[in-house]
């Protein structure tokens, strides 16, 4: 294995990802993407900005049979998410190309489920980090509305966005949906009892009309702090992290 490489393991060992050693990697914000969509075996799914791959992957790990594609900017990353596909011996076609401009056999389908890890940043909030990529991922040029209106667009009718962003996004990402999509539930992710939310996931379905919902914060760690070195995950968010089971929290009513 190349030096600027490394193999982590997701799931419990059931995903292996080979990612970059410096600059973006993938973490425990994949896991709990792909643990929040409610994809169901023999669905079709596409993940916009995918990175090495590992959302699909721990998606596809939970959920057997999906017909799945995803679409990664930056070919170093596009080339790695393949490379961990093959390993895993799951069937994703990954794409190189700008989600503003998908290529041609894309724009030709729909999609049960679309999920995105869009950047946390915005460009004009701070300095550009000095690994390329990390910089792309944390903060790049393409806007929060494109990344909704691309995977709107690609979306079949009833089909569910999934979404995982910073709550000071929110309003940005708010702002973005517009009468296409509905049913709009958003799930705060706390990392402890008495903090603020670090994380948010929202869902959404296309041509749904049902009202907003903004579901009890799931807590991701036991106690109010950090008192040893170990982990401290609360027993259903472990579960989720290690025997890939489905995001406690939200509605069951997608699909």
């Amino acid at each position: 294995m190349p030096q600027d490489l490394t193999t982590d393991q997701f799931l419990g060992g059931r995903v292996t990802i080979v990612q970059p050693a410096q600059g973006f990697r993938a973490g425990i914000d994949a896991v709990l993407l792909a643990a929040a969509v409610p994809a169901q075996p023999g669905q079709s799914v596409l993940e916009l900005g995918c990175g090495v791959g590992a959302a699909s992957l721990c998606l596809a790990a939970r959920v057997p049979g999906l017909t799945q594609a995803a679409v990664e900017l930056q070919p170093d990353y596009a080339n790695l998410a393949r490379r961990n596909a093959a390993h895993a011996r799951a069937e994703i076609d990954v794409f190189t190309a700008d989600l503003q401009a998908l290529p041609a056999p894309l724009r030709a389908r729909s999609f049960d489920h679309v999920l995105a890890n869009p950047p946390y940043y915005q460009r004009s909030a701070g300095s550009a980090a000095r690994d390329g990529g990390r910089d792309v991922a944390l903060a790049g040029q393409t806007p929060l509305a494109a990344w909704v209106d691309t995977a709107t667009r690609r979306l079949r009718p009833g089909g569910c966005l999934t979404m995982i962003q910073r709550p000071d996004r929110l309003p940005d990402l708010m702002s973005a949906l517009d009468g296409r999509l509905g049913a709009l539930e958003v799930l705060p992710l706390l990392p402890r009892v008495g903090r603020p939310a670090c994380l948010i996931l929202l869902r959404a379905i296309k041509g749904r009309r049902t009202p907003f919902s903004l579901r009890a914060p799931l807590v991701l760690h036991q106690g109010d702090q950090h008192e040893r070195d170990a982990e401290s995950y609360q027993p259903e968010v472990a579960h989720l992290l290690r025997n890939a089971a489905p995001l406690p929290g939200f509605s069951n009513f997608f699909g």
